[in-house]
């Protein structure tokens, strides 16, 4: 069973008795480490779900410092969803952090498959009903909680990405400095 349908069917409890019609609306891309999927003020016209590989979504502050705001690993979903629902151009760069295989859909045939399949419209509900949650946490405990014990908790929730992630972007998404995490690494292999 593809992926996507794997996903599908654990998020909804659904059944798609004929994957074939959900996977018609989806295309197939590859891309390299560090390729561009996506670029900030660009027109967005992708919404992209990683069958295999890393993504970052990102974006370039006034001094010229890439800002790391999401990862999507295998089964997760990425774009700059206000964007891509409005047509504008994205706000966001999305960045392979190793060669990714994604399946990507238009803007316009997301419309159709969710008109389409009342089981599709209700995976999606539960996926940004997922994420959103996900984003507010992550705002709580960099505002709540001093920065050892944040980055204790993405370790122990997360162990896949820090085997996964350059050191410099995770510390941006951490909202430290690369030496800074370094420093942190660096003390806690001391403390085990």
């Amino acid at each position: 069973m593809h992926p996507i349908i794997q996903h599908i069917h654990k998020i909804t409890a659904g059944t798609v008795t004929d994957a074939l019609p959900v996977l018609s609306f989806f295309e197939a891309h590859s891309f390299r480490k560090k390729e561009m999927l996506q670029e900030e003020g660009k027109r967005c016209v992708a919404y992209f779900f990683v069958v295999k590989g890393c993504l970052r979504l990102f974006f370039t502050d006034t001094n010229g410092v890439e800002q790391t705001l999401q990862f999507a690993l295998e089964n997760w979903w990425m774009t700059d969803l206000d964007a891509f629902r409005s047509g504008k151009n994205s706000g966001y760069s999305i960045q392979a952090l190793e060669p990714t295989e994604v399946l990507s859909i238009s803007h316009g045939d997301y419309e159709q498959l969710l008109k389409s399949n009342a089981l599709m419209e209700v995976y999606f509900r539960k996926v940004y009903e997922r994420a959103y949650a996900a984003s507010l946490l992550r705002i709580q405990l960099i505002s709540r909680i001093p920065k050892q014990a944040f980055y204790e908790n993405f370790e122990s929730k997360y162990p896949d990405f820090l085997q996964r992630i350059p050191q410099k972007v995770l510390a941006s998404f951490l909202g430290f400095t690369p030496e800074y995490l370094s420093e942190l690494r660096k003390n806690r292999k001391q403390k085990k």
